[in-house]
């Protein structure tokens, strides 16, 4: 080269004119046998002879040389991987005589290198930005592969090379590097793997939809019978005494005094008008958590019980259903079975007993039915048949102590009796006691009952026997018609009563036109004793009325009677006739033919007798009686009478009696603990499989939340490729990145929205099923979030990830690639719990859903790409801590920047920046990727924690 022409060392491994190569051999075994003599060789090439030398070298001293001829030289360059291969087609190897692995020991090679290498040889070379396994070089040649591996064990002789040429400036071959390769095919068989999986879960859950859900008969052995038999009789009968009891709620009365006994066997019903306190009271015996303030005595045979020994047997059934849509009728029934009934009884022995309580209740023929919804598209069961199901998850329990909230409500006359009907069978047959509200019961039910309550505003009108209950009114002058229903005619009673009485101010007779109005308006059967006390004063002269009835009064003949007004009649009203008049029934024509001055009269309070109801027209009444006790005098009555008297004595006898069997002198009741010790129920992991099998069959019901999660993933993630698909190693292929990334974070950050309803949609369902004890909390929990987790917020990041990935050419390494997914997945479970612990304390959706919303929005506005980390205020530069968009967005992109390097071209220009160097302008940790990775985990964990930690504490019932 001359001494005036600029030259330089091309050190690429492709030949130009004359390359050299200085390689170390790298086979283990080779090494070890040579032990501290290091073998190497050289390789060198001439381009215009095509040709090359060969030398393997043992200690710096030559072993053999080989010559090789008709050599071709190619390179293949791709966007991070370069890769150089010499090619000779024939070759000849010569031995140095006396030198290592030519005669120098007992090895010796020289006939096989003389007579059996005879090519091709390649020598290939290959180098991968940033580093690669299988980076470096081998010498291949067919007979010497063979050597290596017989004798040492490997396929070839690799080697780590050294290249180097001298050449003029000009002599150096130009170089622009490649555009990134897409594997186009990776990317659609992703793509179609996905869609493919998309497409089984939908025929999965379609065929699992379309299933019968008739599980077929089932096989019982006489151990079943056996342990139905054990639960049906081996249990404590449980009489049930209270008395003073009171409630208060914001300084206001709503019970006061009311006393009463429910004794094994026997139904007790407790009736009232509408707000009479009859739901507050069945809470109050049921010991539910109340917000007022409760006073009184009960006692469980004579005895105080703690209230979750006490809560371990008995069951409550609300007055509405609260039930999953997505469940059958068996299915639901058979869930309070498996979760409520003993832990050592049989799976068929419980099925069992869903059946008898099917047969019972009259719903076997529906048990395979969905219960279903009114917003549902399949057909639902009937009002009845939901209010029966409730019915049949506390009686599958066999409960000593069964409370119900009106169980005959949306029920037909007939089904209602076969409900307190098959109540009756348990509480006779299996000595249960049974407790239940019901409002407006038929006769046929009436005559079921052993003992009643009747309130009104909180007050008790009657408690004892219900045999005694006609009886007892008749002799206070209050006697139920013949052939009216008692039930109606106290509950009427007792509205009545309630409004009888006015301030002192009021106390005047109201003006006509007033009189006439209520006249008109007031309901037949409250009519039929709204002047039980003014009657029997009272002349049949219509003048007694006064100038109450002249505005009222209009001819017969223009008034056109309705339907109601003749049944009011013939229900309520006789004809005025002499005692020895026979009745006679009379056709409407006949009614409306009779003489004006026949006048009606209401029941009259005479003792002893029935008084004669002659009422035609429904619109002419006496006045109404003012002045009267009313309520008052019928409370007053009660406390003073002999009824309650004996109610109090049974109540005295029984705490006597189970003082003098506990062996106490103390006149004091204390609170026993073990008196009502309830069977052991299932363990809680078996509450979470079947929880969690419950949740799954909600899941796969109703799959559209979860599909269209799936489907979104695919498609956006399509899109996203499509927008950012290739991007390079410059300024707008980072800007690119940082948008790609953003936008990720964004559609899974409100996407978790979903999460606030993963409670909402149950929480009553929840609130009710603690507070009967079916379940412990924290096994409900696991069982939601882990059908919530798994499908929704593990598998759409995976399936976004795997598409986008390789369409955008993101770094081609496995590690990295690893790390987006993770860091995908934290951020998508670490917003999930975010929001599912919004859900909980929030019980209104809409508020739920703006809190939601704007927590992610805050997060994200610190994420670092809408405002950089260096221009937050010092005071503020606490609240990125607070970000799960920050480090998400700060991992990502500092996973993918890190060891890139940019190039920028300006002016003509190629600036070389290390990415290393944009994020920390960006305001970016280069070093906190797995400080942010732990963050996010950090954020799931805790906020998981807290989640259960508010639904344990908010979502409790308070009645």
């Amino acid at each position: 080269m001359p001494e005036d022409k600029e030259g330089v060392c091309y050190k690429e491994r492709i030949v130009v004119k004359q390359n050299f190569q200085m390689c170390d051999v790298t086979n283990r075994k080779i090494l070890d046998q040579l032990k501290e003599r290091k073998p190497q060789i050289t390789f060198s090439c001439d381009a215009e002879d095509e040709t090359c030398n060969f030398q393997f070298w043992v200690g710096r001293m030559e072993s053999f040389y080989c010559g090789l001829d008709t050599c071709s030289f190619s390179s293949s360059n791709k966007y991070n991987k370069n890769i150089t291969t010499y090619r000779c087609e024939h070759i000849s190897c010569a031995c140095v005589p006396g030198r290592a692995l030519c005669g120098e020991e007992a090895l010796d090679i020289s006939d096989f290198l003389r007579e059996s290498i005879k090519g091709p040889a390649t020598l290939t070379s290959q180098l991968t930005e940033g580093g690669s396994s299988s980076d470096g070089s081998k010498f291949d040649e067919p007979e010497m592969n063979g050597l290596i591996k017989s004798v040492f064990g490997d396929e070839t002789i690799t080697l780590q090379c050294e290249s180097g040429e001298c050449l003029y400036r000009t002599d150096v071959p130009g170089y622009t590097r490649p555009v990134k390769e897409i594997n186009t095919p990776l990317i659609a068989g992703v793509i179609a793997g996905c869609a493919l999986f998309v497409v089984f879960i939908i025929l999965l859950v379609w065929i699992l939809s379309r299933r019968s859900f008739n599980i077929g008969p089932i096989h019982l052995s006489d151990d079943s019978d056996d342990e139905l038999e054990r639960l049906m009789a081996e249990h404590k009968p449980a009489s049930l005494q209270f008395d003073n009891v009171s409630y208060h709620l914001n300084g206001k009365q709503i019970l006061s005094g009311v006393q009463g006994i429910a004794l094994p066997g026997q139904i007790l019903a407790i009736m009232g008008a509408s707000g009479a306190g009859k739901t507050t009271f069945l809470d109050i015996l049921a010991r539910k958590n109340k917000r007022g303030v409760t006073e009184g005595n009960f006692y469980v045979n004579g005895e105080r019980v703690l209230d979750n020994e006490y809560k371990s047997v008995v069951g409550f059934v609300d007055q509405d259903d609260t039930m999953l849509p997505t469940l059958t009728v068996h299915e639901t029934i058979m869930t309070s079975a498996l979760l409520r009934l003993p832990r050592d009884m049989g799976i068929s022995a419980k099925e069992q007993r869903v059946y008898e309580v099917e047969k019972q209740l009259g719903i076997y023929q529906i048990k395979d039915q969905l219960i279903g919804s009114e917003e549902g598209k399949a057909r639902s069961i009937s009002g009845g048949e939901k209010r029966r199901v409730s019915i049949a998850c506390e009686l599958v329990t066999s409960p000593s102590i069964l409370f119900l909230d009106e169980p005959t409500s949306g029920l037909d006359a007939f089904n209602a009796f076969n409900v307190v009907e098959c109540l009756v069978t348990l509480a006779r047959s299996y000595n249960r006691t049974i407790i239940f509200t019901i409002h407006q019961p038929r006769s046929n039910i009436v005559a079921l009952f052993d003992h009643l309550i009747l309130l009104a505003k909180g007050r008790t009108v009657y408690s004892g026997p219900f045999a005694s209950c006609q009886q007892y009114f008749s002799s206070m002058g209050f006697s139920c018609p013949p052939g009216f229903n008692i039930a109606d005619y106290l509950v009427d009673l007792t509205m009545h009563m309630e409004t009888s009485q006015l301030p002192a101010e009021e106390s005047h007779p109201p003006a006509p036109d007033v009189a006439s109005a209520y006249a008109r308006t007031a309901n037949s059967s409250v009519r039929a004793i709204k002047s039980i006390r003014s009657a029997s004063n009272m002349s049949l002269d219509t003048s007694s009325y006064g100038s109450y009835n002249e505005p009222v009064q209009r001819p017969r003949n223009k008034r056109k009677q309705s339907i109601k007004q003749q049944q009011d009649r013939k229900l309520y009203t006789r004809k005025k006739s002499s005692a020895s008049e026979p009745m006679t029934p009379r056709t409407d024509d006949e009614v409306s033919d009779v003489n004006d001055d026949r006048e009606g009269l209401k029941l009259s309070r005479q003792q002893g007798q029935v008084p004669p109801q002659v009422l035609d027209d429904p619109h002419q009444l006496p006045p109404p009686a003012y002045g009267d006790p009313g309520l008052e005098e019928l409370v007053t009555n009660y406390a003073q009478s002999d009824v309650a008297k004996s109610v109090h004595d049974d109540i005295d006898g029984a705490v006597k009696g189970a003082l003098r069997a506990n062996g106490s002198t103390n006149a004091s009741v204390s609170v026993l603990q073990g008196t009502m010790r309830g069977y052991r129920r299932t363990s809680r992991l078996s509450q979470f499989a079947i929880l969690s099998k419950r949740t799954w069959r909600n899941l796969y019901r109703n799959p559209m939340l979860m599909l269209t999660h799936y489907a979104i993933a695919i498609l956006l993630a399509v899109l996203s490729g499509f927008l950012f698909y290739g991007l390079t190693d410059d300024i707008k292929g980072f800007q690119n990145r940082l948008g790609l990334f953003f936008f990720v974070l964004a559609l899974f950050g409100f996407s978790t929205l979903t999460s606030l309803t993963v409670f909402s949609s149950e929480r009553l369902i929840f609130v009710r099923e603690r507070a009967n004890g079916y379940y412990s909390p924290i096994t409900y929990f696991a069982a939601k979030v882990v059908f919530d987790i798994v499908p929704l917020r593990l598998i759409p990041p995976v399936i976004l990830g795997a598409i986008v990935y390789p369409m955008t050419g993101l770094v081609a390494a496995w590690p990295e690639f690893s790390k987006f997914l993770l860091i995908l997945v934290l951020f998508n479970l670490a917003a999930a719990a975010i929001c599912l612990f919004i859900g909980i304390v929030f019980r209104d959706g809409g508020v739920a859903n703006l809190i939601g919303s704007l927590v992610m929005l805050f997060s994200l506005l610190f994420a670092g790409l809408l405002l950089n980390h260096h221009a937050i205020p010092k005071v503020a530069l606490w609240l990125q801590s607070l970000s799960i968009f920050h480090y998400g967005f700060e991992a990502l992109i500092v996973n993918e920047v890190t060891y890139l390097t940019l190039i920028d071209n300006k002016y003509g220009l190629d600036i070389e920046v290390p990415g290393a160097s944009i994020l920390s302008a960006f305001g970016f940790d280069v070093g906190a990727l797995w400080a942010d990775v732990i963050g996010l985990a950090v954020f799931s964990a805790a906020f998981i924690v807290i989640a259960y930690a508010a639904m344990h504490i908010l979502l409790i019932e308070k009645r």
